[in-house]
């Protein structure tokens, strides 16, 4: 029997109790990075990996069987969901609201507005695919609530996730993005860009969640990481990459 990548991955994790196989949404790439590498300064003796995609796709491979131990998902409800359906193994906890920004390489995007996007001075737009990715179903959102959504969908160009959707913006596929903040306060400053946000009253907030899976509820790496995530130095590098914490009043 031929075996899929995740159950060798599987097996290849079993051979080491102290590891763990984080999936995140794509939002998180850069802040996620560095909590985990400042959790392998703390615990040398401890494997953490780690899979970026959207939410929704990764959301369907927890419930395929993929052996992922932490799930960090940039719509609560899809952790929410898997608690209710018994594949959990802890409490679903909110830890970020994330934010939308219209981001250009080629024009001033502080000035954009997003009835911008209708202009025919811009012929393409980079939105994440509104059926797996959260960030794209809120930019769908802001753009039907903006009443644009009719005169800007024919330009409309589908990440399959948001890091995607900011590689085409980057890459000239798209003049503009609908893109994570949190993933433009992570560029290198080499990279000509700019950004404004987009007012968060058109969209539904971008409330985040995560659990440890049921598979882990008795994985003490996946324990300690929670913690460790949990911790005000994490919660600053949050701040850091632009997540709002769900705490923070004045939102």
């Amino acid at each position: 029997m031929k075996l899929s990548r995740w159950m060798l991955l599987s097996l290849a994790l079993a051979t080491t109790s102290q590891a763990i196989t984080i999936a995140a949404a794509a939002d998180l790439q850069y802040a996620l990075n560095e909590i985990i590498a400042n959790y392998r300064k703390a615990h040398p003796n401890e494997t953490v990996a780690v899979v970026y995609g959207s939410s929704g796709k990764l959301d369907a491979q927890i419930r395929q069987g993929a052996p992922y131990d932490i799930f960090f998902s940039a719509d609560i409800s899809l952790p929410q969901q898997l608690a209710k359906d018994g594949l959990a193994g802890s409490i679903v906890k909110p830890y970020a609201i994330g934010r939308l920004v219209l981001w250009s390489a080629t024009r001033d995007a502080g000035k954009l507005k997003l009835a911008d996007l209708a202009s025919p001075s811009i012929s393409k737009v980079a939105i994440a695919n509104p059926q797996h990715a959260p960030y794209g179903k809120r930019a769908e959102e802001a753009l039907r609530k903006s009443g644009l959504w009719e005169k800007v969908e024919p330009k409309l160009v589908y990440g399959e996730n948001i890091n995607q959707t900011l590689q085409f913006a980057m890459s000239g596929a798209a003049d503009v993005g609908i893109v994570a903040q949190s993933l433009v306060l992570g560029l290198d400053p080499a990279h000509k860009g700019s950004w404004v946000l987009v007012p968060d009253s058109l969209h539904s907030p971008l409330l985040q969640g995560w659990i440890v899976t049921a598979r882990a509820a008795k994985n003490d790496t996946a324990k300690h990481f929670a913690d460790h995530f949990a911790d005000t130095t994490s919660r600053h590098v949050l701040s850091r990459y632009g997540f709002v914490l769900p705490e923070t009043p004045g939102r």
